[in-house]
């Protein structure tokens, strides 16, 4: 995958629980275990920057691209 989440490593780094950040962001645990595990097509800029605010941390915290390109499949 191109873009690689460590949203894992943020949480411990704020002693948070991905339930406690599920709660003070407004999303479901469903889509909070999708966004942790990288399944996630996309997400949206006020979901980003609540993450960032509620664990004091930059997009780049949370989000790094591996330098490769990827290439969806055409249905």
């Amino acid at each position: 995958m191109a873009i690689r989440v460590t949203l894992e490593d943020q949480l411990k780094r704020n002693h948070m629980t991905s339930k406690e950040l599920c709660e003070k962001v407004g999303i479901t645990e469903a889509n909070m275990s999708l966004l942790r595990t990288g399944s996630v097509k996309g997400i949206r800029f006020n979901t980003l920057n609540r993450i960032c605010y509620y664990l004091h941390c930059n997009v780049e915290d949370i989000l790094s691209f591996d330098g490769n390109l990827e290439v969806e499949d055409e249905d």
